[in-house]
């Protein structure tokens, strides 16, 4: 049994035959053309343009959050300070009350003991 084709100008053909189907498979194939290219271009545009619009809010609330939480920190920063000034006014006064009861008590003191020194009775010394 003999195989087909066994001549050189046999294979000479097959071979030109396969390269040409090869070179067929990357050819460009006829398209399907969209007849609303012009509505999907515009619905394109418009997904873009709401992705932008919610890009720019996101943007936005996230810098009016920054801009709350800077103006809270500032605010407790400035609270604290004026704790601590308030803190420090009234431990001046406590202070300051202490020592002016403490030079009371011995002003008080100091004359206790002057009038102990005194004489009794001053009209004695004039009589």
């Amino acid at each position: 049994m003999q195989p087909k084709n066994t001549g050189f100008a046999d294979r000479l053909t097959t071979a030109a035959e396969a390269k040409k189907a090869l070179l067929e498979k990357f050819k460009p194939k006829p398209m399907v053309v969209a007849t609303d290219l012009e509505a999907r271009e515009a619905r394109r545009q418009a997904e873009l343009e709401a992705v932008r619009a919610q890009r720019a809010a996101e943007k936005e609330s996230a810098r009016v959050e920054r801009i709350a939480k800077a103006e809270a920190a500032r605010r407790a920063k400035m609270e604290a300070d004026m704790a601590a000034i308030e803190a420090r006014r009234t431990a001046i006064k406590s202070r300051k009350a202490l020592e002016k009861q403490d030079a009371q008590s011995r002003k008080a003191a100091r004359m206790e003991i002057y009038g102990r020194m005194r004489p009794s009775s001053e009209s004695a010394e004039y009589e």
